[in-house]
């Protein structure tokens, strides 16, 4: 099965050796359409040193088979997708066993590119190693040593400067995805992750593009609405009318 690498300049910790081995550690987490499994990819000891690091422990999220998944998400995220083939387009119609299948290859497909491409526009997410089939390869964020995700935001005790200072985060990760037009379109505390202070925004399979999506400015405001109203709840006011106007300003120029 062919496979696709995650975008250049790559960073120094990726393992390229042809030798190394995947050694699934663990799951980290299990989703309705997906499931997050931690492991290793390392070069063997008695394989001679090259250049390049020989371990490193990464995050593999797995789109479920269509025997395992109906993929519901909302035709609102995939307006203004394509599909190519119109025997596939008619099999997700049908929802078959094989219009499944290959429904959980476009969302990880979708979820691959919108992570290399946030990564291009410098928005902190993980780094995508590799997308092969219905998996995505990509960085850990936590603890390597002892296998500890990242807490996610919504599980997180904040001071009030620690708390203003992960809004600030949020703001600029949502500037950055309207500025690239696009909204994540899913925004919550529970998909951004804080890792050492900063703040790191996961799932992305249904991101929105906001001028050929014509509900992608609906989705825009919801997600300033889910962030806004979260942080409010806690005692800062972010001013969502104010900050969604901001933002399609910067989507449309």
């Amino acid at each position: 099965m062919p496979s696709e690498r995650g975008p250049k300049p790559r960073p120094d910790w990726i393992v390229t050796s042809a030798d190394a081995v995947d050694t699934e550690l663990g799951i980290v987490k299990s989703g309705k359409e997906a499931d997050v499994w931690l492991l290793e990819r390392a070069v063997p000891r008695e394989v001679p040193s090259v250049d390049g690091a020989r371990s490193a422990v990464l995050a593999a999220k797995r789109y479920r088979g269509a025997e395992q998944s109906d993929f519901h998400r909302s035709s609102a995220y995939t307006e203004g997708r394509s599909v190519r083939r119109t025997r596939d387009m008619r099999a997700m119609a049908r929802k078959s066993a094989y219009g499944r299948a290959v429904a959980a290859g476009q969302w990880a497909a979708a979820e691959f590119g919108a992570l290399c491409e946030a990564w291009r526009s410098c928005i902190p997410v993980p780094y995508p190693v590799q997308l092969q089939g219905t998996e995505i390869l990509m960085e850990f964020i936590g603890d390597a040593a002892t296998a500890t995700a990242a807490p996610r935001l919504a599980s997180v005790q904040l001071t009030g400067e620690e708390l203003y200072d992960c809004f600030t985060q949020v703001v600029e990760i949502m500037r950055r995805f309207a500025r690239a037009q696009t909204a994540h379109g899913d925004l919550s505390p529970y998909n951004l992750l804080v890792h050492h202070g900063r703040v790191v925004v996961i799932d992305l399979p249904q991101i929105v593009d906001l001028i050929g999506n014509p509900n992608g400015f609906d989705l825009l405001e919801r997600d300033v609405r889910n962030v806004c109203s979260w942080f409010a709840r806690r005692g800062l006011d972010g001013e969502p009318d104010e900050l969604f106007a901001e933002l399609c300003a910067e989507a449309l120029g």
